[in-house]
């Protein structure tokens, strides 16, 4: 038995990215966006509307990064999603946080979540169905103690998703599979 429910964010988990760029005086602006992804190997896409002070600098600036939160860091993530750069120009120094300017890219690297990555802006979708900020990955730096054997170790990262259904945010850890391999059982 199924039954219907309202929601149209049925897809779970959704990922808690936080988006930084520097603002016109120099400092830096964070937020908290949930819909974005990867579009191809390099590709980042995430759907942000040109209302946001993020949309605005990334534009200006013509670069990104992408953060990947994490458990330890839930509360500073979420304080990104619901306070806007718009009206809180000291947005980021509220959250106690620490940035490194990117070497590559216009744009700061949050210095305490595990995994970031330093986008250019290609372009923005404005369309009926455009995805919004498009970025090319020239680089993806990771936090040492995340790693095992010089991989990401996602147990580390302990990164969190968020959920639509009960707005919740649940952390990422467990195995329960190997890609491109346990489906091969069922190959005939």
């Amino acid at each position: 038995m199924r039954k219907n429910i309202k929601t149209t964010e049925a897809i779970f988990p959704m990922p808690v990215l936080m988006i930084a760029t520097y603002n016109e005086d120099g400092s830096v602006n964070v937020m908290n966006a949930a819909w974005g992804t990867m579009i191809d190997r390099d590709v980042v896409g995430l759907n942000l509307t040109e209302t946001h002070k993020t949309v605005k600098n990334i534009k200006e600036r013509k670069a990104f990064t992408v953060s990947i939160a994490d458990a330890e860091h839930v509360k500073e993530a979420d304080y990104f999603g619901v306070v806007s750069g718009n009206n809180t120009p000291n947005k980021f120094n509220n959250s106690g946080l620490s940035i490194t300017k990117s070497e590559l890219v216009d744009a700061p690297i949050i210095n305490e979540f595990p995994i970031c990555m330093e986008c250019e802006f290609i372009e923005y979708q404005n369309n009926t169905y455009g995805c919004g900020v498009i970025g090319k990955v020239v680089n993806t730096s990771v936090k040492e103690e995340v790693m095992t054997n010089d991989n990401v170790d996602i147990t580390k990262v302990r990164a969190i998703a968020f959920d639509p259904y009960t707005h919740g945010y649940y952390e990422v850890t467990n195995r329960v599979g190997n890609a491109f391999k346990d489906g091969l059982e069922l190959k005939k």
